[in-house]
């Protein structure tokens, strides 16, 4: 034992006189070969001073530093005597830097801002082979598969050179087919509602999401991968998703799928310290019971976390952190949340870069924490979640770096701005008529997430056209407040012998008032012409002339769907009131609806709704021909729009009342090979009642239909086609067995 000591400290001294016998002191530094970097600079990059050690190791991290800064081509380092000589070759400075063969301005700015290189910097081989890579990945962003780069580079005198980028971009990619395989259990024609990609057509003419864009790929994969995650699919992949090129410039983009078996929820249960009072979380363990048995949802996840954060403001729980412990039995997922004290650390900044055209305030009115708060890993990730949610950004990345000396932590948020605007146009076809819409969006109106948008719509017998501006947090009250003007022109001269010109403003605001419960008050101001012709009955002639209406709405939204786009699960109760401010007529209206999601069995999606609505004069007036209600073509099929109920003379004229209940459930095992067809089965009844002018006058009755209806997305857009058999009605009513609907977009 003693020996093996000896041995142990005789290595050790052996070890520090060999470090020590090649380790020299420095006492002068000499650079030779430079020109434009003076001395002092390089000292500064090499950190190295007058008397410190110098040994192989140190030589090599001074030759890895110099060359990390892509100032040199060549640099040799020699240690003699005590003096450090280092030989230095300066890389070339780009003078200028050239576009050839790109007319878009818009292309040349990305180019520009993506670029690797710039102007006055140092000319480097490596980063240019770099650079050609980036801007061939950009132009393949912007759709050009088929482009070509050559970067040429023209030595000139005194170590200079100019940089050209000679490009081809050829002809925009199309996608012309897109194509899910592998075990993907839902149908095509559902996947393809899910991605942003859409094939191309050739009357597609202003969308550009016809073209292959790698970014959009990309988002589509996530997209993907949430829709399965939020039904069920826990273990899904997307295992690849890539181009193959059909013909010249036309690609097949394939996504392969792998759905996983269908995950529930198992176990959930929750771990807190000893001198944690449960009562403050009983919120949770109500929740766990509700989900457990439920098809797996990353959205019911993002609940459970939002309970745990509105539990953080409790002064006693400001520093907790939650972390989920999965472990999976067959087909379900058994979640142990465990919430335990954090180390107490404040936030000391939060930095926000790569916002180019964004407001900082913007950005910052979505963190759920400030600079001073006590830090909260829940809280930072929800925030980043909130950026990510505006759309405004293509890109967002978060850091947070320690301050362990004062116990705070600094947030670094690092985002890349993308479009936010769009041009769209969409046109319809069907037995109820047609129409033709156009419009133009912009989300992040100069940059301060504001959103414009402006709308056309001509159909048979309507013109509408609106604009509006929205602020979705307007003075940083987390209210969204929205401003419009709209002018609507119904011709019933042919139908019912009027017609009728509205034109108006409106401002309201919007907020979430509880969890998943929200409220809205709108104020509209309208100026309405009522013209009639010879068709029209006497009592509505009485009703010709100008009017002018101002009105109170409040909307109360209680939304517990699953998920707000495909909905499967969950229900919605919406109630909205209209009060007269100031009105010829003083009608007071009431609308309210409830639907309820759910399936009967794997594969099947239900739904069942209530609808009811009304509309009176609160000083016994009669309404004006504008207000009188006839039920919504979709709530009663089977009979014609606006063709059921009282009737005067030979004019449908609507009703003061009228409600219907509405069943509808998709048969899976109907069509079940073919990935663009779904077969339906629907049940509706309704019934619409009440002439305030004339009391003899009735039409109340419910009326029924059964039938089915088809659903294809075909080359040209989406088709519905529904069968349907009127079981109860009345003689007056106009029936409709067969209805068919064709809608495309530009």
């Amino acid at each position: 034992m003693k020996l093996t000591k000896t041995i142990f400290k005789s290595l050790i001294i052996l070890l520090i006189f060999l470090c020590n016998a090649f380790s020299e002191s420095v006492n002068k530094i000499t650079i030779v070969g430079n020109d434009r970097i003076s001395d002092e600079t390089i000292k500064l990059f090499i950190s190295v001073d007058i008397k410190d050690e110098i040994n192989e190791t140190k030589l090599n991290k001074i030759l890895k530093d110099l060359y990390e800064t892509e100032f040199f081509k060549n640099i040799k380092i020699k240690f003699d005597n005590q003096i450090l000589t280092i030989n230095v070759k300066e890389n070339p400075i780009i003078e200028d830097i050239k576009y050839s063969g790109i007319k878009s301005n818009r292309i040349l700015e990305i180019l520009k801002q993506e670029s690797l290189i710039k102007k006055r910097s140092s000319y480097n081989e490596n980063k240019i082979k770099k650079e050609e890579l980036k801007v061939k990945n950009v132009l393949k962003n912007l759709g050009y598969y088929n482009s070509t780069l050559s970067i040429l580079v023209d030595q000139s005198k005194n170590n200079l050179v100019s940089v050209t980028y000679d490009i081809d971009l050829g002809r925009k990619s199309k996608i012309k087919k897109i194509t899910f395989i592998g075990n993907k259990v839902f149908k095509d024609k559902k996947l393809h509602r899910i991605i942003t990609s859409t094939e191309y057509k050739f009357w597609k003419f202003i969308s550009g999401r016809k073209f292959l864009n790698q970014n959009s790929v990309i988002l589509d994969e996530r997209l993907l991968a949430n829709f399965y995650k939020n039904n069920g699919y826990y273990n899904v992949k997307i295992n690849s998703s890539f181009a193959k090129l059909i013909d010249d410039n036309n690609f097949e983009l394939i996504f392969n799928i792998d759905s996983g078996s269908k995950i529930f929820f198992g176990k959930l249960s929750l771990s807190l310290p000893a001198d944690f009072d449960e009562n403050n979380f009983s919120s949770i363990k109500r929740l766990f019971k509700k989900i457990e048995g439920k098809p797996y949802s990353i959205n019911t996840i993002d609940k459970i976390l939002d309970e745990i954060d509105s539990i953080t403001t409790l002064e006693q729980y400001k520093f907790i952190k939650a972390n989920v412990v999965e472990s999976i039995s067959q087909n379900s997922i058994n979640l142990k949340f465990n919430v335990e004290e954090s180390e107490k650390f404040y936030v000391d900044k939060i930095n926000i870069l790569g916002n180019t055209i964004t407001a900082e305030n913007v950005i910052r009115n979505q963190l759920m924490l400030d600079e001073g708060d006590p830090f909260s890993e829940i809280l930072v990730n929800k925030s980043i979640n909130n950026i990510k949610s505006l759309n405004f950004f293509k890109v967002v990345n978060s850091k947070v770096v320690d301050n362990n000396e004062d116990k705070t932590k600094s947030i670094n948020i690092s985002v890349e701005e993308k479009a936010t605007g769009e041009i769209y146009a969409t046109a319809g076809v069907g037995t109820s008529g047609n129409s033709v819409g156009f419009g133009v969006k912009e989300n992040n109106f100069l940059g301060k997430g504001i959103g414009l948008d402006t709308n056309l719509l001509v159909s048979s017998d309507s013109l509408k056209g609106k604009f509006s501006v929205s602020n979705p947090n307007f003075n940083n009250s987390d209210k969204s407040v929205y401003v419009s003007a709209e002018a609507i022109e119904n011709d019933y001269y042919q139908t019912f012998g009027y017609k009728t010109n509205k034109t108006g403003i409106s401002i309201g605001t919007d907020f979430e008032y509880l969890n998943d419960f929200y409220v809205g008050i709108n104020n509209s101001n309208f100026y309405e012409k009522i013209e009639t012709n010879s068709n029209a009955s006497a009592q509505q002639k009485l009703q010709e002339g100008n009017y002018w209406d101002s009105f109170m709405k409040f909307n109360l939204n209680y939304d517990k769907r699953n998920q707000k786009f495909q909905t499967t699960d969950g229900f919605k109760s919406f109630y909205s009131l209209d009060l007269p401010v100031i009105s010829d007529t003083n009608t007071i209206k009431n609308y309210y609806n409830y639907s309820h999601y759910f399936n009967f069995f794997e594969k099947n999606f239900s739904s069942i709704s209530i609808y009811l609505q009304s509309a009176n004069s609160l000083n016994n007036k009669d309404i004006k021909l504008s207000e009188r209600i006839n039920i919504p073509s979709n709530r009663l099929r089977g009979f014609e729009a606006g063709r059921v109920g009282p009737k005067d003379g030979d004019d449908f004229i609507g009703g003061n009342y009228a409600y219907s209940i509405n069943f509808a459930t998709n048969i899976p095992q109907f069509f079940e090979e073919s990935q663009n067809l779904d077969f339906l089965f629907f049940a509706d009844a309704a019934d619409i009642w009440g002439v305030d002018y004339n009391s003899s006058i009735e039409g109340n009755g419910i009326r029924s239909a059964v039938g089915v209806a088809l659903d294809w997305m075909s080359p040209v857009g989406p088709m519905n086609f529904t069968l349907a058999y009127p079981v109860t009605k009345k003689i007056e009513d106009k029936t409709e067995t067969f209805r068919f609907n064709l809608g495309t977009t530009f």
